[in-house]
């Protein structure tokens, strides 16, 4: 007989975190921290008697809605950009290709696949992450060996992959950054996605899993980064592609960071004050970078790291903690002046150069005129000398 001693009280408080799961998670994937709208969207689809495609929770409008806002309905918006893009995103997830997200690194390619996944299908589990040590058992399916080793291949020595899963179930699977993987685990996709079909032969000539009404594949690739891998004409053939461009509106990209600041620190009530006048330092220090230009035409040395807005939500976070943490509860073009540092550079010194050519040129010539960039200037002239 085993006996265990009396758990302590600290053990007892991590059982007891265990237990309550989900709570405890600090990102739910999105068909839970969404859940109330998804709901609404069903009642509203029944409501309608709208038409829903086989397989699919949601009907296509009520996609659309969940990812874009539908004030009516109380369904916030999550995606900031090209609309457009989002339809045409429903539209190939209707049909027999697969659809491709791609761009640059930071334009929420994979938060738009989780959104799209979590709406059509009710869950984004399903996901493959795609890197240098991804196999085609990641994609297919794989083993149990040690049932393999006793029984023999079986359906219950058989792990199904994301993908296999799928399939069964008619639901969308995700492929994230497909371009990581080598070349003939990325062509592992051209015969799921052409005939619908998996063939097992271990199991026999003709065992196959047939993908049901609903399966897609959604895949995200970052076609310009170092280390990916060129697609094959083959598999390209088998995707719509869509390309997520950076943001360009500036108020856009301002709305889109206070939400993100609410969704991670909570409302602007329980966190420190971040005035709008402060974001717009942020943004359009983001903005001169990310273009190579100032908004009145001058030239900025633009740093190899890509300053996409999900980083400058990064560091809209950090200057928030700083203030909260470290100083006297006000976020200040300061305190994004400290946090953009380690954001913009990356330990690159040739990045270093062109941040400091920007603050020698750009910040120092608003700064005479304008107070928020002359606390700017005095955070930053000591970071990048």
């Amino acid at each position: 007989m085993v006996t265990t001693p009396p758990a302590s009280a600290s053990t007892h408080d991590e059982a007891s975190a265990l237990d309550r799961g989900p709570a405890q998670e600090i990102r739910p994937p999105a068909e839970v921290r969404f859940a109330d709208e998804l709901a609404v969207l069903e009642a509203a689809d029944r409501a309608k008697g709208s038409e829903l495609p086989p397989g699919w929770r949601l009907s296509p409008r009520a996609v659309r809605a969940f990812v874009v806002g539908d004030a009516e309905l109380g369904v916030r918006r999550k995606f900031y950009g090209d609309d457009p893009l989002v339809d045409r995103a429903v539209v190939s997830l209707l049909g027999r290709q697969g659809l491709m997200l791609v761009g640059e690194p930071g334009t929420a390619k994979s938060m738009l696949s989780e959104l799209l996944a979590a709406a059509v299908s009710g869950t984004s589990n399903l996901t493959v992450q795609g890197t240098a040590g991804t196999t085609e058992d990641h994609v297919r399916y794989s083993w149990n060996y040690a049932l393999l080793i006793a029984e023999g291949p079986s359906e219950r020595s058989l792990v199904p992959s994301a993908v296999q899963q799928a399939m069964s179930a008619g639901k969308v699977v995700r492929f994230e950054e497909i371009t990581r993987c080598a070349p003939e685990i990325q062509d592992t996709l051209v015969s799921i996605l052409s005939e619908k079909q998996l063939m097992i032969p271990e199991l026999g000539s003709e065992a196959r899993v047939s993908a049901r009404p609903g399966f897609n594949v959604l895949a995200t690739a970052n076609l310009k980064d170092r280390g990916v891998h060129e697609m094959s004409a083959a598999l390209k053939r088998r995707f719509n592609f869509e390309t997520i461009k950076p943001l360009t509106d500036r108020q856009f990209e301002i709305d889109l960071i206070e939400a993100q600041l609410t969704a991670e620190l909570g409302p602007a009530s329980e966190r420190p004050p971040l005035a709008r006048d402060v974001l717009d330092v942020l943004v359009t220090a983001f903005q001169d970078l990310r273009t190579g230009a100032t908004s009145n035409g001058a030239p900025v040395k633009r740093p190899e790291t890509v300053m996409s807005t999900a980083e400058a939500v990064n560091v809209a976070v950090a200057a928030s903690l700083e203030a909260r943490y470290l100083g006297d509860g006000t976020v200040t073009p300061a305190e994004v002046a400290r946090q953009l540092a380690g954001v913009a550079s990356k330990g690159d010194e040739e990045d270093a150069r062109r941040l400091r050519h920007y603050v020698d040129n750009v910040v120092r010539e608003r700064a005479r005129r304008d107070p928020r960039w002359k606390s700017f200037l005095s955070a930053a002239e000591s970071l990048w000398q």
